[in-house]
């Protein structure tokens, strides 16, 4: 199976940066669409970002203009680069990535792993 693991999370102060990245692995696969979620406590997950084979790009509205969804398929990475993050931004972020049979992770909380967390505070 795929295994997807997001790094890059941390402590940040209002107004501070972080980059995200994801690393798809495992059996012999081709990606398609790569996306970034994230979830507070007490919150449904929600989508963050999505970006295409194209290279086209979705964001929700609540960070656009401040975040920055990339790829590297050379790697089977996807990152997100954050910046002005605001108290709001803090959750739990995770990837998912599609593939020629869907969605690596699906709708369930089983196969969406730890996620890496994103605290901004002072």
């Amino acid at each position: 199976q795929v295994q997807l693991v997001e790094s890059g999370g941390g402590l940040v102060q209002p107004g501070g940066s972080l980059r995200l990245s994801c690393t798809a692995s495992g059996s012999s696969f081709s990606i398609s669409t790569m996306g970034w979620y994230r979830q507070a406590p007490g919150k449904q997950r929600e989508l963050v970002a999505l970006i295409f084979n194209s290279g086209s790009t979705n964001y929700a509205d609540s960070v656009k203009g401040r975040f920055t969804i990339s790829r590297d398929n050379a790697k089977n990475t996807v990152y997100l680069q954050m910046n002005s993050l605001n108290p709001e931004d803090t959750a739990v972020y995770y990837c998912n990535v599609q593939i020629s049979t869907g969605w690596v992770r699906g709708l369930g909380m089983d196969s969406w792993g730890i996620g890496t967390l994103v605290t901004v505070s002072l």
